[in-house]
């Protein structure tokens, strides 16, 4: 376990500064940003708890952890459960993924997002279906399970969901297009967390999910292509629904 330097909660929170009331998610995460790249602050620095972020800012704590769990997912910072959050590079080291965060935060329009995600998720199903090993075939019939398991608990199914795209990703084997989708997810998982809202849609997502499965497993890419795009379009119509909320 690294040594962590010594807390900064005071200075930290000095540094942000209050938002305007009603600031949206990518503005708090963009805040947080700003003050991470600044210079100041060097790798394994501990944040403040989400409480004092919030109370800072002048946001809810719900707004705080969205921001959070976007910059985890881009690895900017590392969610340690009971002990807290804490950044995981130098200004330069974080620059490179801070540029490809600012190309798609600021954009407003999550319809777009969401095309983008569907046609690269479709490209991904293609590709896995050709290239997948025997390997791949396990980890994304494992997911599917889990998926069928977690039928009951929609937070456990919402994981197992994300391994299953994830498992076709790396069965795609192409690196610059997986961390392409990764950036894309991130920025619509504050929707996607949530947007299956009962059992039913679950069975529904299991079903597309299956018929994509199915495809791979039969080396069939455009059978794969078009079982995701069928996922996608009834996917794609939740998560738009979820963020016109």
């Amino acid at each position: 376990m690294p040594a962590y330097p010594d807390d900064r909660s005071a200075e930290i929170t000095a540094a942000l500064g209050a938002l305007p009331t009603g600031t949206p998610v990518s503005e708090v995460a963009r805040r947080l940003m700003d003050l991470f790249t600044g210079g100041d602050l060097e790798a394994g620095t501990r944040l403040p708890p989400e409480r004092q972020l919030a109370a800072t800012l002048g946001v809810g704590r719900s707004a705080v952890r969205e921001a959070l769990a976007a910059l985890e997912i881009l690895g900017i910072v590392d969610v340690r459960p009971g002990s807290g959050t804490y950044l995981r590079g130098t200004a330069s080291e974080l620059l490179p993924q801070t540029l490809r965060w600012g190309l798609l935060i600021g954009r407003k329009n999550t319809a777009e997002l969401l095309e983008l995600r569907s046609g690269l998720e479709i490209y991904v199903a293609r590709l896995a279906a050709g290239r997948a090993a025997a390997s791949d075939l396990r980890a994304i019939s494992g997911s599917l399970e889990r998926m069928r398991g977690g039928v009951g608990d929609l937070k456990a199914f919402a994981r197992a969901d994300l391994d299953f795209h994830n498992a076709l990703a790396a069965a795609a084997g192409n690196d610059t297009l997986v961390d392409l989708l990764h950036v894309v997810r991130s920025l619509l998982q504050v929707y996607a967390d949530r947007a299956v809202h009962d059992e039913d849609e679950a069975r529904t997502a299991i079903d597309e999910h299956g018929a994509v499965f199915r495809a791979i497993d039969a080396g069939d890419e455009d059978a794969a292509a078009s079982a995701m795009a069928l996922h996608m379009a009834t996917a794609s119509q939740r998560l738009a629904a979820e963020a016109a909320h």
